[in-house]
């Protein structure tokens, strides 16, 4: 069957895989819509691995149910896209996203799953969750990110009247900072070297201010304005400037909760890290109950993610579409993947 693959360094080639097939404990889905997500944007940075078939946020159909009886042919459904192991520690706990076994056969992040940028893919049955019928396919296709940001703000544990710094302006900055206002943080602002994007975070009031990541005086700017600094920062970004900028700008006894991950390594002012004693949180993913939470906020219209939808193409466009996310000056911070569309 039809799909996109990394083929090199910033390069896809529209390819062929052999289709899935039916198996007890993978639920087959036709693929409906699929999400590019900042993660998928790190492995066609790198052009590895080749062959990968990526997209993990997704809404499709039912068409085998694997065994699970709750599921029926032509049911609308998502996924969480991971593969934890069921009996460690963190899974016992309820934490699957940090199993040690969780990403290494991940849907549309390894070789042997192959992900939605394909029409049909194979998922672990106990991972498939059925969309009600007041959440969109392209709706359903965002739960995915929503569900990270989600989790990394319930960490943050933020406060009524708190003052919050996001960095960076993608699509999980933007909804970190829409559930961050949804917590009670009297003052939002985001940090961003795109400044169509910054201006973007105001304009779909998510944001009550953006700062430009680029400005050497940002710390001092952001300092006066807070009254020494916020309360909270959360980086979306991850890397070294993103982090220090981070750990300056909160103030002393706050909170940095780190989203953005970076393949390399990233050095820090740990000296003032120490000084201001401050709490610094790693986040990845969701929980199951975040996963829920974020079909029920959707379907309940408590939350609109349609708003950051930017455009909506097919697989021949599906290069473009990620030079556009990159390009550094483009508003976009979310494309969709139809594989019916031509």
């Amino acid at each position: 069957m039809k799909c996109v693959m990394i083929d090199d360094v910033k390069k896809f080639k529209v390819g062929n895989i052999d289709e899935p097939t039916a198996k007890h404990g993978r639920v087959l889905i036709d693929v409906l819509e699929s999400g590019i997500c900042g993660s998928d944007i790190h492995y066609w940075v790198s052009g590895e691995p080749k062959g990968l078939v990526m997209g993990h946020e997704f809404s499709g159909k039912v068409v085998d149910n694997g065994g699970r009886s709750d599921l029926k042919v032509g049911d609308r459904v998502t996924a969480l896209p991971i593969s934890p192991c069921d009996e460690c520690s963190a899974c016992l706990s309820g934490n699957h996203q940090y199993c040690a076994k969780t990403w290494n056969e991940a849907l549309g992040l390894s070789l042997s799953n192959p992900g939605a940028l394909s029409p049909r893919i194979s998922v672990r049955s106990d991972m498939v969750v059925k969309l009600p019928d007041t959440v969109s396919d392209i709706e359903g296709s965002l739960v995915e990110p929503t569900a990270v940001s989600l989790h990394a703000v319930h960490l943050a544990d933020i406060k009524v009247g708190d003052k919050v710094l996001v960095i960076g302006g993608g699509i999980i900055g933007l909804l970190c900072a829409m559930f961050a206002k949804m917590e009670g943080a009297s003052y939002v602002a985001i940090s961003e070297v795109n400044k169509k994007r910054g201006n973007k975070a105001i304009d779909l009031e998510v944001a009550d201010e953006f700062f430009d990541a680029k400005d050497t005086e940002l710390v001092n700017k952001t300092n006066c304005i807070t009254g020494g600094g916020f309360d909270i920062v959360i980086d979306c970004c991850g890397n070294s400037p993103a982090v220090s900028t981070a750990i300056m700008a909160v103030k002393p006894g706050g909170m940095v909760i780190l989203v953005g991950v970076s393949l390399g390594t990233v050095t820090i002012p740990s000296v003032v890290a120490v000084m201001r004693e401050l709490t610094i949180k790693g986040s990845i993913a969701y929980t199951k109950e975040d996963f829920q939470a974020c079909i029920d906020l959707i379907a309940n219209k408590r939350i609109d993610v349609l708003k950051f939808v930017d455009d909506v193409v097919g697989y021949k466009d599906v290069q473009k579409a990620y030079e556009r996310l990159t390009s550094g000056n483009d508003a976009a911070v979310k494309i969709i993947v139809d594989p019916s569309k031509e």
